[in-house]
């Protein structure tokens, strides 16, 4: 494999990007102020906040349904709950709540995980651009997290 030693540099050695392609959502993002907009659950906003809105919604759902559906259907059918429907020798009820629970809330994780990077990226919002010691922007200005005062 060949190793090209020649890059585009700065002055101060530091490599360029080539900007890569912004879609018009991220362009719209970039340009928002979010610290100067209206944060309502039921009303967000902007693009971005809804369609997070709407993500949050959707997994809030399915963990409702996960988590309350075995033990709702178990108090609307105990019999088929109980004893018509064993899986795996327990009773089915047992079973969803026991195994189908977890297994439920992990999934959920993941697919929220997956939706966020979609997000990010539909939106041009890079997480690895914010660095550890809290300096995104790269000026030295941190917040302040003890409510503003200065020392």
């Amino acid at each position: 494999m060949k190793d090209n030693g020649t890059h585009d540099t700065v002055d101060d050695g530091s490599a360029r990007t080539d900007g890569g392609t912004v879609t018009q959502a991220a362009q719209s993002h970039r340009s928002t102020d979010y610290l100067d907009q209206e944060v309502n659950l039921l009303n967000p906003s902007t693009p971005f906040m809804r369609d997070h809105l709407r993500v949050v919604w959707t997994g809030f759902v399915l963990w409702a349904l996960i988590v309350f559906g075995p033990v709702t259907l178990t108090a609307i059918a105990p019999d088929v709950m109980t004893t018509l429907i064993p899986a795996l020798g327990f009773p089915l009820h047992y079973f969803l709540v026991a195994l189908g629970a977890p297994t439920g809330a992990l999934l959920l994780s993941v697919w929220y995980a997956r939706k966020r990077d979609a997000l990010d990226e539909k939106y041009g919002i890079d997480p690895g651009s914010v660095r550890s010691d809290g300096d995104a922007d790269g000026t030295g200005d941190a917040a302040a997290t003890d409510g503003g005062a200065q020392q």
